[in-house]
């Protein structure tokens, strides 16, 4: 395998950060769309490989997410292409091309949701916030919820519920100025 071009400090840090944004999901794209572990996995390297050598040409602030599962999804057609002289392909070209758009399709929509919910959490106020938080990210229990803020466990269910309900009416509103 060749060197990998010389990109600035800058350009590295780019790099690795948005990668480790995105890591999790180009995975999971590569892994949904290729039936064997071990082919996945040579998969994956290859597009990392291929996004870093292709780092220079991607527009910085644009959809990097998006920009990754197109490079993985040539690299999966390429893997296929390679696949036909071997018995037995698990899965046509069309298929994984019509599986990729749909993938990309959906996460365009989850993007724009996950954004939207990010925006409408900054909204809430510290307390909720502090909530949503324990509840949801550090996985505390609604009991452990509770005694942190000294309230009942049927007080805390509330509250969640509450502040469910305002995330998602903000949500809502969110996506409807986007369209």
């Amino acid at each position: 395998m060749g060197e990998l071009p010389t990109n600035s400090e800058s350009a590295t840090e780019d790099f690795l950060r948005l990668l480790g944004q995105h890591e999790r999901h180009l995975a999971a794209f590569v892994y949904s769309l290729v039936p064997r572990a071990a082919d996945a996995d040579d998969i994956l390297q290859d597009v990392k490989v291929t996004m870093w050598r292709e780092f220079a040409k991607f527009e910085p602030g644009s959809n990097f997410r998006a920009w990754a599962r197109q490079i993985a999804t040539h690299q999966i057609l390429n893997f296929r292409r390679a696949a036909v002289r071997r018995p037995n392909p698990a899965l046509e070209d069309s298929f994984i091309e019509a599986v990729a758009t749909e993938i990309d399709r959906q996460a365009e929509e989850l993007d724009r949701r996950s954004d939207a919910l990010q925006h409408c959490l900054q909204k809430l106020s510290e307390p909720h916030r502090k909530i949503i938080v324990w509840r949801y990210f550090d996985n505390c229990g609604i009991d452990e919820i509770a005694t942190r803020t000294q309230r009942t466990s049927e007080a805390v269910y509330q509250l969640l519920s509450r502040i469910r309900g305002l995330l998602n009416e903000c949500v809502s509103r969110q996506l409807a100025t986007q369209t």
